[in-house]
């Protein structure tokens, strides 16, 4: 019986690295989890049981779909600060691009510069010409920035579980080409 073995890109920013989970990520996850006011839109909060079968899942997850959530790590230090990429489960609309950062981490513009980051790997190298990203309603923060990245609110859907969520569709990669070449024109 051999091995799995993944090939999960690096993904680099002037601050950021976006890398494949690992186990020492675990610890952080789960304390994201079982925080309740902190991963109620991602799921939460979860035992630390779930949590582990969901960090696994989404080792799975880029196994089975050659994507899932990078985890995101500061360059000055390594500290592990969030996660960001791309989820689709079964029964799942469409690919969609989420974020997670970890308690300690926001306001800095990390999750805007990591989603970006993430996206124009979606975008480049993986060859995707769409992506949403869902969000629970009442999630302001992660509104503001999905609509920061450009996208717009595009529907509402009932997810796998039951519940209600928002779709935010995402400019294609011609959209955000043309906006880049108007902004460097002005």
């Amino acid at each position: 019986m051999s091995a799995l073995c993944l090939d999960i890109p690096i993904v680099e920013t002037g601050r950021l690295i976006l890398r494949g989970p690992e186990a020492r990520d675990f610890e952080a996850v789960a304390a994201f989890f079982a925080d309740g006011d902190r991963s109620w839109g991602f799921g939460g909060p979860k035992s630390r049981n779930e949590a582990w079968r969901w960090f696994a899942g989404n080792i799975g997850h880029w196994a089975l779909n050659g994507y899932g959530f990078w985890t995101v790590e500061t360059r000055e230090d390594g500290q592990i600060i969030g996660i960001v990429g791309l989820w689709n489960p079964e029964g799942w609309p469409e690919p969609e691009l989420g974020w997670v950062m970890f308690e300690g981490s926001e306001g800095r513009g990390y999750a805007f510069e990591a989603a970006q980051a993430a996206r124009d790997h979606t975008y480049g190298p993986m060859g995707f010409t769409t992506l949403t990203s869902n969000i629970l309603p009442g999630n302001a923060r992660s509104v503001a920035l999905a609509e920061r990245l450009g996208a717009r609110y595009e529907r509402d859907f009932t997810n796998v579980t039951g519940d209600t969520e928002m779709a935010y569709r995402h400019p294609s990669p011609e959209a955000l080409a043309k906006a880049q070449e108007q902004e460097g024109a002005a």
